[in-house]
């Protein structure tokens, strides 16, 4: 695994795979607003802020990785840090076997945007945006007729392909939906030559064993910083 590279994983996806979600300006980048709430700078500096700043919507909430918060700046300001944790499925690693699963397993795209936001907002809300759908591939599983989990495809570099927007609704918890849509996650990406990884909250300690049961392991402590701009 390239440590390099995942030191602010935002960066070498906007500027290679994902560069046609990306706003630019000087030393900063970030999602276009409505695709992911992500923001990075390549140098740590008074000048990248101001950057950032320019980026910035008023009112607009985004976050950054890094073992440190960013510098302050005029007109950005800094709420708190989460901590998290990344898990890589390692290469050599077998595909999960799992039991048949009860439920079928379907495709989503942005055709299904406002029940994916809905699911979302009820299950995990925060980080998933109307256009998130079009980072890449989205599956989702149904009951009744209504969507209650679902499990994609968020940041892209190199061979890297992030698992995320990993959900369930509360009442639809315990059936087995999360792993087995993250099992065809795993199952696309090795097909495709891909390496899987994902992000998850360092005290969502149910999700890390999910996770570590389908083969994830730890790689990383990250932190995410929650910074908006008030001026």
């Amino acid at each position: 695994m390239n440590d390099t590279i995942f030191l602010n994983p935002i960066l070498p996806a906007l500027h290679t795979r994902q560069r046609r979600f990306a706003q630019n300006a000087g030393s900063a980048c970030k999602y276009q607003t409505d695709v992911a709430p992500f923001a990075a700078v390549s140098e740590c500096t008074p000048e990248a802020m101001r950057d950032l700043h320019s980026l910035l919507a008023p009112g607009e909430i985004v976050y950054m990785m890094g073992p440190q918060p960013p510098l302050p700046a005029p007109g950005i300001q800094f709420h708190s840090t989460h901590s998290g944790v990344r898990m890589i499925f390692p290469e050599d690693a077998p595909l999960p076997e799992l039991p048949p699963h009860p439920h079928a397993i379907e495709s989503l795209s942005c055709a299904n945007a406002t029940e994916m936001l809905a699911l979302i907002e009820v299950a995990f809300p925060g980080f998933f945006r109307v256009r998130t759908c079009e980072m890449g591939r989205y599956y989702g599983i149904r009951a009744g007729g209504q969507l209650v989990a679902m499990a994609g495809e968020r940041m892209a570099f190199d061979r890297y392909v992030e698992v995320s927007g990993v959900c369930t609704h509360p009442e639809h918890r315990g059936h087995g939906h999360a792993a087995a849509l993250i099992s065809r996650l795993l199952a696309d990406h090795r097909r495709d030559g891909s390496l899987s990884f994902l992000h998850t909250g360092a005290t969502n300690h149910r999700a890390i064993a999910v996770y570590e049961r389908l083969g994830f392991v730890l790689s990383h402590n990250v932190s995410f910083h929650r910074l908006q701009r008030n001026s």
